[in-house]
């Protein structure tokens, strides 16, 4: 079922109920949703090298909140991941906002995601630096996700992280011990740092906050498993449409998998208070949704060209993924694009 098809048929019912709270950028997802590989997102003129056949293909919006588009960049970005792994155990560390601070950052989400950002990036790199702990430089990939498997808002940091960093004086890597940096510690200083960097910033803070958050951090093996399971969320929009199983009497049904038991969950909801659910992770425009650091940020070649001696490992670079071809219906010979036919919209 195409979320596209639920934006057209209940956009009506959204925009009377909900119309107050939608930002510039929700309304711009959805009228990409509404245009995605039709002919008002413009056309790609093809021909076949063998049986000179004629053909168009309507051309896709691009918009990362759309489920139909963003497969080739979410495959880019695995790529370029899986070329920066290294022969030593990885971690998965998650930040979480708590509960009475969501109303928050969702007033504020681009300055709240930022400091999300830096402010776990910073606790990790000194956990990392001290000397009690690791007494290394470490290197890191953070993703930002909005919402639980619910759907619910509830953002939220994955941060895979080798175990272990580069000392740059003894140019040695220093392996971690079995598990990578002590939760509540973890937590007592993200805590501090993020409510210090929201009150710099000049916001009002809640007056009950938990004194206890929690950041859970877990090995993850070898690390491809935690990337391919972060690269599924990171182009492809908030839900995938397989998992939107019906549409009926004004109602969307959809499913998920719970993250405590593994079982299979349904939500049924309201087709404007769906298609608000999917909307409101829509990220503020142009702000990016994963960041690299330390000997894993790419202006960090020398740092990297050091571990693949330390580590007697070679990080070969990236070849260009190249695009899925067309093939001619007719005689499957693999057709050539002589021309892209631009829309109004696209063009302007």
């Amino acid at each position: 079922m195409q979320l596209a098809s639920l934006v057209h048929q209940y956009q009506p019912e959204l925009e009377a109920k909900y119309a107050a709270r939608l930002l510039p950028g929700q309304r711009r997802a959805m009228a990409a949703m509404l245009r995605c590989r039709t002919a008002a997102a413009g056309q790609l003129q093809l021909q076949c090298s063998d049986c000179a056949g004629r053909y168009s293909q309507p051309l896709s919006c691009g918009h990362r909140s759309c489920p139909q588009c963003q497969n080739h960049q979410a495959s880019v970005w695995l790529d370029r991941q899986r070329a920066k792994l290294l022969p030593v155990e990885y971690f998965m560390v998650t930040f979480s906002v708590p509960r009475e601070l969501r109303s928050l950052a969702w007033r504020h989400q681009r300055l709240m995601y930022k400091c999300l950002f830096d402010v776990a990036s910073s606790t990790l790199k000194d956990f990392g630096l001290n000397p009690k702990h690791l007494g290394a430089d470490i290197g890191m990939s953070a993703v930002l996700h909005t919402h639980n498997r619910r759907l619910d808002y509830h953002p939220h940091l994955h941060v895979i992280v080798p175990g272990g960093g580069l000392d740059p004086a003894r140019r040695q890597w220093r392996k971690t011990r079995g598990y990578l940096f002590n939760e509540f510690a973890l937590a007592k200083v993200f805590r501090a740092r993020l409510l210090a960097a929201l009150i710099d910033a000049g916001l009002s803070l809640p007056d009950k906050l938990p004194l206890q958050w929690v950041v859970d951090c877990r090995s993850v093996g070898k690390g491809g498993p935690a990337l391919e399971y972060l690269s599924r969320y990171l182009y492809r929009g908030t839900i995938s449409e397989k998992n939107i199983i019906a549409n009926r009497d004004g109602m969307v049904r959809f499913r998920y998998v719970d993250a405590k038991t593994g079982t299979t969950q349904y939500r049924s909801l309201s087709g404007a208070d769906f298609l608000w659910l999917v909307l409101q992770h829509v990220l503020p425009k142009g702000f990016h949704r994963v960041r690299d650091y330390g000997f894993l940020h790419a202006n960090a070649k020398q740092r990297l060209s050091v571990l693949q001696l330390v580590l007697h490992v070679i990080i070969n670079a990236v070849a260009a993924r190249a695009r899925p071809l067309f093939k001619c219906p007719r005689c499957h010979t693999p057709m050539r694009i002589t021309g892209i036919v631009r829309s109004a919209w696209s063009s302007g």
